[in-house]
């Protein structure tokens, strides 16, 4: 009996999501609402999900999933509960805590009475030993293993490289093809992968919430096609218009010096390159496609991998792109929220205030402050600004390179460059955490405020935690180019926004 067949089958299902604020799991939950079945979200930090068109629409419970009586909670009156996390990038332990936190959802979930348990993996190639994958995909295929004996009717959905506006292999695969006409490449370049459209992968994880509960296995998901990476880069050029690229493979290079290729290259850092480089060693093509049985296949799908390219062109020209890679932190980045003062009497925190007149309304100040970042810049000493971007990829770091989600808009948990917003109040406060490596936690407000006599003011407030005495020596260096910095940077904003036309700020 398929899905399809069962009574309740268009009752509405209780759905939990794990990973909403990442980017399968916050494309995840506007699907299964659209689907008429209720969402709850498990998220550390749920103010994040805030600014979410559907926000409104779900619960949040605060909790992680390495803590079981936050999983415990979070699953009563649970139907359905999607595990959309992993440990990838976390510490060379990440494949422990992987284990570990799947143990502890299949055991809450068990206990729950949860229905079905959905994850999202990897695909693994057939016949390589699994000592022989790499780290990333052999936690994957081992999470997937303690999820289907936690004794709870699981769907394992296993697909490689995954295809849609913002996604890491997308954005690997459109950088590298577009910055280099000429490449020479790994060899990895010539490994033969089944890729998948997004679209087509919230259409396998929506679907399988309905299926019969004695329904217990892993299934394979991909495109129609099967391609070589290099072949992918050839039609990705042909699709978005681009003269035919000149692809040379070596052997030389090593998973480590391809993902600092990468990382060169790419918005990518290294640090989540390498794993995904290593995976491609191997041939990733399905061996079944046993999912339509259960999750029939619509007219035009699977996507195929020109059109897939496409739609992802589509919506990063129209600026539509929902989530992206970086939608999830940055493992081992800073997460602490902005100390209040109480908190941090006695402590060092360095501020560097700037405050400017503006001769313009507030609502033109607010659009620059909003736009900040990306292809806009940001309005000051553009190489200090570069520079600070490089040393931070030469350390392991984000760089300056992941732009934005959105060149007019942002919202709370939206990665910028190498800022995350923490905190925004639409016309008035912008508030970013820094997640470059620093020997200390840092901050950079932006706020418009109102003067005595009716005015607009720009005010701007750069802050400084350090750690240690590296931290109090890092901030006395650096701190005789605040005024050529912050100083220029505040300035700059406060001619822009009098300069700028309605609706789009332009960087100075």
């Amino acid at each position: 009996m398929t899905a399809q067949g069962q009574g309740h089958d268009r009752e509405p299902l209780r759905c939990l999501v794990t990973g909403a604020t990442g980017y399968i799991g916050g494309r995840l939950v506007p699907e299964l609402l659209a689907a008429g079945h209720r969402v709850r979200c498990l998220a550390r930090s749920p103010e994040r999900l805030r600014d979410h068109p559907w926000a409104g629409e779900v619960e949040v419970a605060r909790g992680d999933v390495t803590d079981a009586a936050s999983v415990a909670e979070a699953m009563r009156d649970i139907d359905v509960a999607y595990y959309l996390v992993h440990a990838l990038g976390s510490g060379r332990d990440f494949e422990e805590t992987d284990r570990r936190a799947a143990r502890i959802f299949g055991e809450r979930a068990r206990a729950a009475g949860v229905r079905r348990i959905v994850y999202l993996g990897g695909l693994t190639p057939a016949g390589v030993p699994e000592r022989e994958l790499s780290p990333h995909l052999r936690s994957r295929a081992e999470v997937g293993r303690i999820l289907l004996d936690s004794g709870v009717p699981t769907t394992v959905l296993r697909a490689a490289v995954v295809i849609g506006s913002g996604s890491v292999s997308f954005e690997m695969l459109r950088y590298l093809t577009e910055r280099l006409p000429v490449m020479v490449t790994p060899s990895w370049v010539r490994t033969r992968i089944q890729p998948v459209a997004v679209r087509d992968v919230l259409r396998a994880l929506v679907g399988s919430a309905r299926m019969p509960e004695e329904v217990n296995r892993s299934f394979d998901i991909g495109g129609p096609e099967v391609l070589t990476y290099r072949e992918m880069m050839i039609r990705y050029a042909a699709v978005a218009g681009l003269p035919r690229r000149i692809i040379v493979p070596v052997p030389v290079l090593t998973p480590r010096l391809s993902s600092h290729w990468v990382g060169l290259v790419t918005p990518v850092p290294a640090s989540i390159a390498r794993p995904l480089t290593e995976s491609l060693r191997h041939e990733v093509v399905c061996r079944e496609h046993d999912i339509a049985r259960y999750v029939p296949d619509p007219p035009g799908h699977p996507v195929g991998f020109d059109e897939a390219v496409r739609l992802a062109l589509r919506r990063v020209r129209d600026a539509e792109v929902v989530t992206r890679w970086s939608s999830a932190s940055l493992p081992g980045a800073p997460s602490d929220p902005l100390p209040t003062d109480p908190d941090w009497a006695g402590g060092s925190l360095y501020t560097d205030c700037r405050e400017v007149p503006v001769r313009a309304s507030k609502e033109a100040l607010w659009r620059v402050i909003e736009g900040v970042g990306g292809d806009n810049g940001w309005y000051s000493f553009p190489l200090a600004w570069a520079v600070r971007g490089w040393l931070d990829r030469l350390v392991g770091g984000v760089g300056l390179r992941r732009g934005r989600r959105d060149a007019a808009r942002l919202r709370v948990g939206d990665s910028l460059d190498f800022w995350r917003v923490e905190e925004i109040e639409p016309g008035r406060l912008l508030r970013l955490r820094a997640e470059m490596r620093l020997p200390g936690l840092a901050w950079l407000e932006m706020s418009v405020e109102t003067d005595g006599a009716g005015g607009t003011r720009y005010r701007q407030r750069a802050l400084f935690h350090p750690h240690g005495l590296l931290g109090q020596a890092y901030w006395w260096s650096v701190s005789p180019f605040h005024a050529v910095v912050f100083g220029g940077m505040a300035r700059n904003i406060a001619k822009a926004s009098a300069a700028e036309a309605p609706g789009r700020a332009s960087a100075a």
